[in-house]
């Protein structure tokens, strides 16, 4: 006998083809054909992708106790093998061919970590925003009061996630510069995507006055500039841009700000001032894969590579560099299992309270 459900499974995986052609590549989605493909310019190929795949995660909404690994309704035909499917389900956005073809699928974690050029999509806006308080319900609790959300990932992992998705999002030989504007963007951007950076955070992280990460995320369509009102001191207007990349619009709770008040401070602390942006970008990728009481971590050589953007080639420098700043006490990789191992010089930065 078999058991029998009152709702079918919904398949929760998308995927587009951005097919390259004379006048430029053309976007091609299975569940929009007939008639879904699209021709785009071929700076704006990236971020049509993700909005289209953003759109039919918003339209296939699903509670969470109904979501499933679907890779493993494919036989986990997505990455190699592993021990199974393991953890929570989620939204991973994973990139094959380089970059021709992108998918968004719900995933358990354990397949996410196995297949290749994927990223867990962080706490996102694809589901409709929460209504407002209506006047005269809970009158008697105090209009003022609000219900207390829960707090969802520590701030470490926040970051974490986010490093991870823009190694996805962003295109391969985005600068380091561009790599931390946009991490702190996507973290302290309000509902709408819109987000304003002070002077003085800017100055924090050594890119005040500085417009070329700006223009280099304009340029590969994940931002727009905002135009402000011209003052008398042009230097102190601060910078204020709308994110373009669909999967990074999530409501301005407060954790996310904690944790970029975090990465900030992980990667503006004395013994990193001095130090180029990538080595400030390997340190903050360390500090958020850290592991919390322990003296000696390991991780993945690629995927600190991916969450950096580097080579290997340059690897070794820059781990020889926060080396001898005192960032990490020392580092070795292991050939057999491609995994690097460092010693952290002190605990992880504390979260925000």
């Amino acid at each position: 006998m078999r058991l029998c459900t009152m709702h079918p499974p919904v398949p929760r995986t998308w995927t587009v083809e951005l097919r390259p052609q004379r006048g430029g590549p053309v976007l091609y989605c299975p569940r929009c054909s007939p008639g879904g493909e699209q021709a785009l310019q071929a700076t704006a190929a990236r971020p049509a992708a993700l909005a289209h795949l953003a759109r039919h995660a918003r339209s296939d909404a699903l509670p969470t106790h109904l979501r499933t690994c679907q890779c493993h309704e494919r036989g986990c035909r997505w990455h190699p093998r592993h021990r199974g499917c393991a953890g929570p389900v989620l939204l991973v956005l994973t990139r094959e061919h380089g970059g021709r073809i992108w998918r968004l699928a719900d995933t358990c974690a354990a397949c996410a970590t196995a297949t290749p050029h994927a990223a867990a999509v962080p706490d996102t806006a694809l589901t409709d925003p929460p209504a407002r308080h209506l006047p005269g319900i809970s009158a008697g609790l105090g209009q003022r009061k609000q219900a207390r959300r829960p707090r969802g990932p520590s701030e470490q992992v926040r970051v974490q996630d986010m490093l991870s998705y823009l190694a996805a999002a962003l295109p391969e030989g985005t600068s380091p510069e561009a790599r931390l504007l946009a991490l702190q963007c996507a973290l302290r951007a309000d509902t709408h995507g819109q987000v304003c950076l002070p002077v003085g955070l800017l100055r924090s992280m050594r890119l005040a006055h500085d417009p070329t990460p700006w223009r280099e995320l304009e340029h590969h369509r994940w931002l727009h500039p905002v135009q402000q009102k011209t003052t008398s001191c042009p230097h102190d207007e601060t910078p204020t841009a709308q994110l373009l990349d669909p999967l990074t619009q999530a409501p301005g709770r407060p954790d996310r700000h904690r944790a970029a008040d975090w990465a900030l401070r992980a990667t503006s602390s004395p013994p990193l001032r001095g130090l180029p942006a990538n080595a400030r970008l390997t340190a903050l990728a360390l500090a958020a894969h850290q592991s919390p009481g322990h003296a000696r971590t390991s991780m993945e050589t690629d995927r600190l590579l991916r969450a950096s953007g580097l080579d290997s080639s340059g690897l070794g420098t820059l781990l020889n560099q926060l080396a001898t700043a005192g960032t990490i006490k020392a580092w070795a990789c292991d050939p057999h299992t491609e995994e690097l191992h460092w010693t952290p010089s002190r605990p992880a930065v504390r979260p925000v309270k």
